[in-house]
Formats: structure tokens, C-alpha cells, sequence
């Protein structure tokens, strides 16, 4: 299967990797040059422009860090207009649900398939291909997607027929997530304005109420202080909420501790926290308490 890969980051690099490895032709591009060098040592074929890479691609997978890259690349660097009728395009980025309505609208219009597929796990996550993935869309492009999807990740989770619903699912996530950061951090804050040692009260609730994946990495990181290098940067975690609360509101679903999330990510990224790691959120409620 000819593949077409585009965004070759923190989570797009091992993935396209492991779809080397597993046999499959892809041909890279990315903005900046370094990461298609590394892949194509690999054996991949690189692209110097979005359009060339996606010129012939039976499926072409974007992972791309938000909605105006995607946007840029998509359609502005004519990744789109390079594909031929009956070709697919699984975007695994995290975009907004009004994004993925206009972007299956447009692929419709030119008879490509277009599924959202974002996903569930970091690098180490991603190297492994060991990622939980979210997807919704055309069910016959789905199952002709799904052995790709088994290289990358453990399992698919189907959600509908419509993009939007998966990208609704991984706000709906992401949003969660960030609420068990801020949690874990105002409750750390709380113990230590009672002379408790952080470290310890976070040891205690990751190991008992809340002894699970999300709690314990992120647990870990903000008990160690340990922001740099991010796994996921805060401002990446902040753009989540954000589209989590755009998307309530196009369903008329109020979001309130969305709205009290995304100032506490406003107020970490003016301090200059935005390329830390998503636990430095702690920082936020530590500088709150008067001890940061």
C-alpha cells in the first residue's frame, strides 16, 4: 500500500516508522526537513512538498499539531488536490469538530474518503504502537484503514460514521485529562499549605483512588517537577480545552470546569509555561497558593 505520510513530530515520527517496518511504501514530508532525513534513512521516500508526498497515495495520513497546520497542509499546500478519487486521508491530529465537518465535506466533494482518527498515548506509547485509537467515518474506508491501524495501535474504537465524532471523543478525553491535572495539582497544593510533603500526597492517590495510566504519569511528573522535556506541551493541552468548549457550545452543552480549565491554561501559558510538559499545569496552582 503507497502511503503518504505528512507531520513527522513528536507522535508522527515513530508511527510512520512503524509502518516501514511493517512493510508498507510511505512517502514523508514535513515542514521542517531533519525528521524526513531520519525516516528516509529508514527507507522511506521523501517529499519536499505536501502535494508531492500525497501524489498517488493510496491513503494519506496527516498528524499535525492543530487546526491551522492541518488547514495549511490539507488544503493550502494542496496535499487534497494531489490525491485521486477513491484515495483515503485519516487524519490522526487533534482538530476541532468544526474542522472535521468541512474537511469531509470538501474530501466528499472530490470522492476521497476521509476518517478521523485521532489517538490515545505519548511517544513511548506511540513507538511501541501500542496507541488506543478513536475512529469515525465511512465504514468501508474504515475497514480498509484497519490494518494500518493495527500497526500503530492495540486497538480501534469505533465511533460512528461521521469524522466528528471522534474528534469529539478525544476533546471529550483530552478535557479529562487536563481536569485530572488540575485536580491532582490544586489537591498537592492543598497538602503542602499544610506542611505535607507534595511528593507524598501523590504517591498516596496514585497508588490507591486514583491508581490509573493518567494520574500516575502525570502524578509522577508534577511530584519530580520534572516539565522538561514535554511529553505533550501544556499549550498543545490548553488548545484541547479550548476546542472541547467550542465544541459544547455547537452542541449547546455547557462545560464548566472546560471554562475554569482553559483560564488556568491561559494564565500557565503568560507565564511562560506553554512548552513545558502539560503537568506544569501544577505550576499554575503552586504560583496561586504563593509558592511558586
Amino acid at each position: 500500500m503507497q502511503i503518504a505520510f505528512l507531520g513527522l513530530g513528536t507522535m508522527g515520527l515513530p508511527m510512520a516508522a512503524n509502518l516501514l517496518k511493517a512493510g508498507h511504501t510511505v512517502r514523508a514530508w514535513n515542514r521542517s526537513p531533519g525528521p524526513v532525513d531520519k525516516l528516509v534513512a529508514q527507507g522511506a521516500q521523501g517529499a519536499t512538498t505536501a502535494a508531492e508526498a500525497a501524489q498517488g497515495a493510496d491513503v494519506l495520513i496527516t498528524m499535525l499539531a492543530d487546526d491551522a497546520a492541518t488547514r495549511d497542509t490539507i488544503l493550502g499546500g494542496g496535499a487534497l488536490d494531489a490525491l485521486a478519487r477513491g484515495a483515503i486521508h485519516i487524519n490522526m491530529g487533534t482538530v476541532s469538530v468544526a474542522l472535521a465537518r468541512e474537511l469531509a465535506a470538501l474530501h466528499g466533494a472530490r470522492g476521497v474518503a476521509y476518517i478521523a482518527a485521532p489517538v490515545l498515548g505519548r511517544v513511548n506509547v506511540a513507538e511501541a504502537g501500542q496507541l488506543n485509537i478513536l475512529a469515525a467515518g465511512n465504514a468501508q474506508a474504515l475497514t480498509t484503514a484497519q490494518p494500518l491501524f493495527e500497526v500503530l495501535g492495540q486497538k480501534t474504537w469505533i465511533f460512528g460514521d461521521k469524522p466528528e465524532q471522534a474528534n469529539a471523543v478525544k476533546l471529550g478525553v483530552n478535557f479529562m485529562i487536563g481536569a485530572a491535572i488540575g485536580a491532582m495539582s490544586e489537591g498537592a497544593a492543598l497538602a503542602q499549605g499544610y506542611d505535607v510533603d507534595p511528593a507524598a500526597f501523590l504517591d498516596l492517590v496514585t497508588s490507591t483512588v486514583f491508581a490509573a495510566p493518567v494520574y500516575k504519569i502525570y502524578g509522577g511528573a508534577i511530584a519530580e517537577q520534572r516539565f522538561e522535556p514535554a511529553g505533550f506541551k501544556l499549550a498543545l493541552g490548553g488548545k484541547d480545552v479550548r476546542l472541547a468548549l467550542e465544541a459544547g457550545e455547537q452542541a449547546n452543552v455547557p462545560m464548566t470546569l472546560a471554562s475554569t480549565l482553559r483560564d488556568s491554561h491561559i494564565e500557565a501559558i503568560a507565564h511562560g509555561d506553554g512548552h513545558k510538559d502539560w503537568a506544569a499545569l501544577a505550576l499554575t496552582a503552586r504560583r496561586r497558593a504563593g509558592r511558586g
